[in-house]
């Protein structure tokens, strides 16, 4: 399905639904995002927001339905594709220093065989300074702080040049400076015509951060504009009982046209 202006869309969600063990843990996902969108995933806990990230790349196995990046199989187009994992999913133990990470990111398209070359490092350097990393190039994965580690990833990323990047909790373990300037960076990147896709978990923030908001618990309560779907009875669908410790958001969304 194309947009307006003929573009295949971003990413493309049918009918997507996860069993663990053969109990569902999404049931009929469907959406489609443009290009050039940032995108947050909200839930609570336990609603398949992480399981949806990895489903859409492969790494967890769908019982039914399908994902697309730019209207073909991810597999077809895993090199457009830009991931960041959870870091407690990392092995943060394995004997590599920061620079040697993120350029793992250029082998999509440089291969495996291929060594990689003065572009390739001038590229992972660039990537590196983006997130304020560079100093850092020669130091041990395993001797980083957690925001620290959690950045050498987001440069990773950036570094495979993708058109659209999943993140999986990227602020997880960040301070505040560290994640207003991602923040930053996911922004300028949609400006550049990429498309960010957001698995976030902190309600306060939503609103400010994206464009577009999926609600998801297990499946979509709703998705589409930011002021659109981030209301207060939106909300309290997708969160239940749980928004009554969030109250006071709830309420100011209601006052504010929620």
């Amino acid at each position: 399905m194309s947009d307006e202006h003929g573009h295949d869309p971003a990413l493309e969600v049918h009918d997507l639904t996860v069993s663990y063990l053969r109990r569902p843990v999404l049931y009929g996902v469907d959406f489609l995002v443009p290009q050039g969108r940032l995108v947050g995933i909200i839930g609570p806990n336990g609603a398949g927001k992480s399981t949806l990230i990895k489903s859409i790349m492969g790494l967890v196995p769908a019982s039914g339905g399908w994902a697309r990046i730019y209207g073909k199989p991810v597999k077809e187009q895993i090199r457009r594709v830009g991931y960041v994992p959870q870091r407690e999913s990392v092995d943060w133990d394995f004997p590599v220093n920061v620079m040697d990470v993120v350029l793992m990111g250029c082998y999509g398209r440089i291969g495996l065989i291929r060594r990689t070359g003065r572009k390739e490092k001038a590229r992972a350097s660039e990537a590196l300074d983006k997130v304020g990393m560079l100093p850092y190039a020669g130091r041990q994965i395993s001797n980083l702080s957690g925001g620290q580690q959690q950045r050498v990833f987001i440069a990773r990323a950036l570094a495979q040049e993708s058109d659209i990047y999943l993140m999986d909790e990227p602020f997880s373990g960040v301070d505040a400076a560290t994640e207003a300037a991602l923040v930053t960076l996911m922004k300028e990147m949609r400006d550049m015509g990429k498309t960010v896709i957001v698995v976030h978990h902190d309600l306060a923030t939503a609103r400010e951060y994206f464009d577009m908001l999926l609600l998801l618990n297990m499946r979509v309560v709703a998705f589409g504009n930011t002021r659109e779907v981030f209301t207060g009875k939106l909300l309290q669908q997708t969160y239940g009982g749980r928004l009554t410790v969030l109250s006071e958001i709830a309420d100011k969304v209601a006052k504010d046209g929620g």
